[in-house]
C-alpha cells in the first residue's frame, strides 16, 4: 500500500466475505502510530491540491456564458453589473462587505435615539403617597443601621405610613379601559 491505497479484496486476504476488510483494517491499525512522509527538511508536505498561496482565478461571465438569476449584484465572477453607487470589483479578488465604499460620515450611520419624553405631572397626594412609602422603610432602616432606639409609636407610624402610601397608589392607578361603556364591554385587547 503505497500513499494511502485501499487494497483489493484479493490482495489483501482473498475473496472471502470480510476478509480483506478485516485485513485492510488491520494494517491501518498496525500504521496507525508510523510517522508519515516527510519533505527534506522535516516537516510535512503540504498538498499541492491545497496551496492557494498563489493567485485565484476568477472568470468573468462573457456573452456566451450567462449570469445565473440568483447572482449578486457586482459578482466579477458571474459578470452581474454593479449597482449604481458600488464599486465593481474587476482585480479578479473576491468581493464582500470589506470591499464596499465607506459612507462619508460613520457618525451618519449609529442610531441616535429620540429624546425621551418629559415625566408626567404629579399631583401632591400622589407625591405624599411616594414620599410615605419609601419614607417609612427608610427610616426603620436608618434608624436601625445607626443604633437609636425606636418608640413602638415611631415603628407603628412608619409601618402605617408604608401601608398607606401603598394602599393610596394602589387606587389612584388608572385601569386605561373606556369609562363610558356598559356593564359588560367584553374582552378589550
Amino acid at each position: 500500500m503505497v500513499n494511502g491505497d485501499v487494497p483489493d479484496n484479493d490482495a489483501a486476504g482473498g475473496s472471502a466475505p470480510g476478509g480483506g476488510d478485516d485485513a485492510a483494517w488491520l494494517e491501518i491499525v498496525a500504521r496507525f502510530e508510523t510517522p508519515g512522509p516527510e519533505a527534506d527538511d522535516g516537516a510535512v508536505p503540504w498538498p499541492e491540491r491545497e496551496d492557494l498561496s498563489g493567485a485565484v482565478q476568477v472568470t468573468q461571465a462573457g456573452p456566451e456564458t450567462p449570469a445565473s438569476p440568483d447572482a449578486l449584484p457586482g459578482d466579477p465572477a458571474t459578470g452581474t453589473p454593479a449597482l449604481p453607487g458600488q464599486p465593481r470589483n474587476r482585480t479578479g479578488a473576491g468581493s464582500g462587505p470589506r470591499d464596499s465604499v465607506a459612507p462619508d460620515d460613520p457618525a451618519d450611520e449609529h442610531f441616535v435615539p429620540p429624546p425621551p419624553p418629559p415625566l408626567p405631572k404629579l399631583d401632591p397626594v400622589t407625591k405624599l403617597a411616594w414620599l410615605a412609602l419609601f419614607g417609612g422603610p427608610c427610616y426603620l432602616l436608618i434608624a436601625t443601621a445607626v443604633g437609636w432606639a425606636v418608640s413602638g409609636l415611631a415603628a407603628f407610624l412608619a409601618v402605617a405610613a408604608f401601608v398607606g402610601g401603598f394602599a393610596v397608589l394602589v387606587l389612584r392607578m388608572d385601569n386605561g379601559g373606556p369609562r363610558d361603556s356598559g356593564p359588560d364591554d367584553g374582552a378589550v385587547v
